[in-house]
C-alpha cells in the first residue's frame, strides 16, 4: 500500500521494530501506544498505529512488531525489506545484545540491502546497574562511524516512559527530514545536491539578480515556504548572525548566496534539518534532490512509434545559455563551462553514460555546439522526463508545456508518406568488426583507428546533419550489440527505430552472411509487429578487395527485398559524410526501403485479396440494394 499521496507527499511511515529476544521491543512498543507500561505483553505484537496529531509533522505512524526467532525470519525479512525505518534495540542491562548490533543486525540489514534510517534504541534504562556507567555517545562513535545508516541513538525506558515517544519521532523524523541526503555528518557541510538545490532556490528569489536577497526578498521567501512574515528586527538578527561568522554572507543589497547556504548548514548543525526540507519541497524538490515528477508537466507518448523532441522554443533557449557560458567565444564549452550550465542541477547529466563519449567535441575535449544540442536531443528522446527536469534546473522558466512537443505516429507518417521529426534514432546493426564502432567515431569526426576494441553494451552517437536545401536534422546513432535476439524478443523493439542500418566488411565472405541474416530477421521482426523500418545496407572497407561474388550478392538482395543498392564506403571512412544524409533522407521517406520478406508479399497480397474481395461485395450488395429499390417504385407505380 503507497505511503505517498500523488504529489509525493508522505501519508504515512512505516516503523519496523527489530533486535534480539528480549531486549524490549513489544514493551516499547506498547508503552508508547498506551502511555503506560504494560503488565503482559504478547511475545509479538499486532501493527501499531499512533495517531497523526501526535506528532507535529501530523503524520501517522504505524509500528510493526518482529521477532527475532528462526520460524519467523522470512516475516522478519520481508518487513525490514517494506521498511521506512528500522528500530533497532539492545537492552541497557545486557551488554551483550549491544555488541549484537554490530556484529549481526547491522551487518544483516546491508546484506539484505535494505536502504531504510536506522535508529539504535537501549531499551530498560531503568535496570541499567547503575556501578556500571555508560557514556552513550562514546560507545556508539565507532559503531555509528562503521555504519552510516544510523541515524540517531537514544536510551529509553518503558517502565518509567522516558523517551518512549521520543523514539518513534526520531523514527520518523528520519524518514520525513532525513539527514542523509542534504548534509555529511561528519565533516559538518552541506551536500553537493543540496548545495546546487539551495542556490536555484537562491537564484529564483533573487529577483533583481544582484547576487543578495533583499528585506524584500527574504521576506518573501520566508512567506512562501512558511507561510509567515519575518518582522524586521528578526530580519536584522538573521543577517547578524551571518556577519558573526561569514564575512562575505551579507553584502549592501541582503543575504548572498554564501549566506543563505550557511543558514541552511546552522539550521541543519542545531538538529532542525526539518527546515531546510520545508524549503527543498517548497520548491519541488524530492528526497533524493530530484524535482518531483507530479510538477514536471512531460508530454505522453500514446503509442510506442511516437517520440518526444526539444520545440523549437526550447532550443532557442539552449542556444542562447550555450552563447552566455561560451565565455571565450571559440564555439566550444570547457568542461568548466559546461558544469557551469548544470550548477543548479542535481548534477550534470553528461558525464554517465548513455551520454558520456556521445557527442561532437573539439580536439581538446570541448563540447562543440551541435554536440550540446545534440546531447539534449539524446537525453529529450530516451528519457523526456530527465530533460525537462534540467531544463527547468538550469533556468527554462517558459510555460513547460511549449519545451517538448511529442511526435505523429511513424505508421501515421508511414501512410502520409512525409514525418514532421527533427530527430531521427538509427539503429546500427552489424558482426563483429564490421566497422559499427568505426561508423559511430566517424559521425563525431574522430580520426580511424586501427585498434578493435569490441562493445559489449549500448552505445549513441549523436550529431547534427545538413539536409538538402540547407535544412538541418538530429541523427542519433545506436550500436547495436551482435547478439541482437534478446532485442527482437520484444514486440514493440523497432518501434523507437526511425531507420535501420546493417554494416558488413565487403572483403569478408561471413560478415555480408551475418549482416543479411541480421536483414532477414529485422524484416521479419518489422512485418510481425507492424513496425517495420526502412533499412540501408552499408558495405563498409570498400577500398579492401571484396569477395568473390560480393557486389552481386548484395545487389541481389537489395532488390529481392525491395531496398536500395548497398552504400559503400572506405575503410577508414573518409567519405563517410554522404552515408549520414543518404541515413536522414531514408529516415525522412519512412514508406520507402521497408524491406519485404516472401512471407512478407505474400501475407500483403493476401491481404489485399482480402480487402478488394471485400469491395466487390460491398459494391455487389449496394447494387442490388439500388436494384431492389428500383423494383419496388417500378411495381409501386405499375399498380397504381
Amino acid at each position: 500500500m503507497p505511503r505517498r499521496s500523488a504529489a509525493g507527499v508522505r501519508t504515512g511511515v512505516r516503523v519496523i521494530v527489530a533486535g534480539d529476544r528480549g531486549t524490549g521491543k513489544s514493551s516499547l512498543i506498547s508503552a508508547a501506544a498506551s502511555d503506560s507500561f504494560p503488565e503482559f505483553v504478547p511475545s509479538v505484537l499486532s501493527p501499531t498505529r499512533l495517531p497523526s496529531d501526535l506528532y507535529p509533522d501530523g503524520v501517522p505512524v504505524t509500528i510493526v512488531d518482529t521477532s527475532s526467532s528462526m520460524e519467523s525470519r522470512v516475516k522478519l525479512i520481508d518487513e525490514l525489506k517494506r521498511a521506512d525505518a528500522v528500530v533497532l534495540t539492545y537492552a541497557c542491562d545486557q551488554p551483550m545484545t549491544l555488541s549484537r548490533l554490530s556484529t549481526f543486525w547491522l551487518p544483516e540489514l546491508r546484506k539484505l540491502e535494505v536502504k531504510a534510517p536506522v535508529i539504535v534504541v537501549g531499551c530498560k534504562l531503568d535496570l541499567r546497574d547503575e556501578l556500571q556507567p555508560m557514556n552513550l555517545e562514546q560507545v556508539m562513535a565507532p559503531i555509528m562511524q562503521q555504519f552510516k545508516e544510523i541515524e540517531t541513538c537514544i536510551e529509553c525506558s518503558s517502565a518509567t516512559q522516558i523517551q518512549v515517544l521520543d523514539v518513534f519521532y526520531y523514527a520518523q523524523k528520519a524518514v520525513l527530514h532525513p539527514y542523509a541526503p542534504i548534509f555529511d555528518l561528519e565533516n559538518q557541510i552541506l551536500k553537493p545536491r543540496c548545495i546546487r538545490a539551495l542556490k536555484r532556490i537562491f537564484m529564483l528569489c533573487d529577483h533583481d539578480m544582484d547576487g543578495a536577497l533583499s528585506d524584500a526578498e527574504l521576506n518573501e521567501f520566508q512567506v512562501k515556504c512558511f507561510n509567515a512574515p519575518l518582522q524586521p528586527a528578526e530580519i536584522v538578527s538573521v543577517k547578524g548572525v551571518v556577519q558573526e561568522r561569514i564575512r562575505r554572507g551579507v553584502s549592501d543589497f541582503g543575504l548572498t548566496l554564501e549566506g543563505f547556504h550557511f543558514l541552511h548548514a546552522l539550521f541543519i548543525e542545531k538538529g532542525s534539518p526539518e527546515t531546510t526540507w520545508a524549503v527543498l519541497r517548497k520548491f519541488g524538490y524530492d528526497d533524493d534532490l530530484k524535482l518531483r515528477d507530479d510538477i514536471l508537466q512531460v508530454p505522453t507518448k500514446h503509442a510506442p512509434d511516437q517520440s518526444v523532441e526539444l520545440t523549437v522554443e526550447a532550443i532557442s533557449y539552449l542556444r542562447e545559455v550555450f552563447r552566455l557560458h561560451d565565455s571565450d567565444n571559440d564555439g566550444s564549452l570547457q568542461p568548466s563551462e559546461l558544469d557551469d550550465i548544470f550548477l543548479t542541477a542535481p548534477e550534470s547529466p553528461w558525464t554517465v553514460d548513455p551520454y558520456l563519449d556521445a557527442a561532437e567535441r573539439t580536439s581538446e575535449g570541448n563540447l562543440t555546439l551541435n554536440g550540446f544540442l545534440s546531447e539534449w536531443a539524446l537525453m529529450t528522446r530516451l528519457d523526456p522526463s530527465c530533460s525537462l527536469a534540467n531544463l527547468i534546473c538550469i533556468g527554462y522558466v517558459g510555460d513547460q508545456t511549449s519545451a517538448l512537443r511529442v511526435t505523429r505516429r511513424r505508421s501515421v507518417d508511414c501512410k502520409k508518406q512525409r514525418t514532421e521529426r527533427n530527430v531521427f534514432h538509427c539503429f546500427v546493426f552489424g558482426p563483429k568488426r564490421s566497422g559499427k564502432s568505426a561508423l559511430l567515431n566517424s559521425f563525431l569526426g574522430r580520426p580511424f583507428s586501427s585498434n578493435y576494441t569490441p562493445t559489449n553494451g549500448v552505445r549513441y552517437a549523436t550529431n547534427v546533419v545538413e539536409d538538402i536545401g540547407g535544412t538541418q536534422k538530429t541523427l542519433i546513432l545506436q550500436e547495436i550489440p551482435e547478439g541482437v535476439k534478446k532485442l527482437l524478443s520484444k514486440k514493440e523493439c523497432l518501434a523507437a527505430c526511425d531507420v535501420a542500418v546493417f554494416l558488413y566488411d565487403s572483403s569478408d565472405e561471413y560478415s555480408w552472411k551475418r549482416a543479411r541474416e541480421l536483414l532477414l530477421d529485422v524484416a521479419r521482426q518489422g512485418e510481425e509487429s507492424g513496425y517495420g523500418v526502412p533499412c540501408l545496407l552499408i558495405a563498409a572497407k570498400g577500398d579492401l578487395d571484396p569477395y568473390p561474388m560480393a557486389l552481386k550478392n548484395s545487389a541481389r538482395v537489395t532488390q529481392q527485398l525491395g531496398m536500395e543498392a548497398p552504400i559503400s564506403v572506405g575503410l577508414k571512412l573518409k567519405d563517410s559524410k554522404n552515408v549520414f544524409s543518404r541515413i536522414i533522407r531514408a529516415a525522412e521517406h519512412p514508406h520507402m526501403s521497408i524491406p519485404e520478406t516472401e512471407k512478407g508479399k505474400k501475407r500483403k497480397q493476401y491481404r489485399r485479396l482480402i480487402n478488394s474481395s471485400f469491395i466487390f461485395v460491398s459494391v455487389g450488395a449496394a447494387v442490388a440494394v439500388v436494384g431492389l429499390t428500383a423494383y419496388r417504385a417500378y411495381a409501386a407505380r405499375k399498380n397504381t
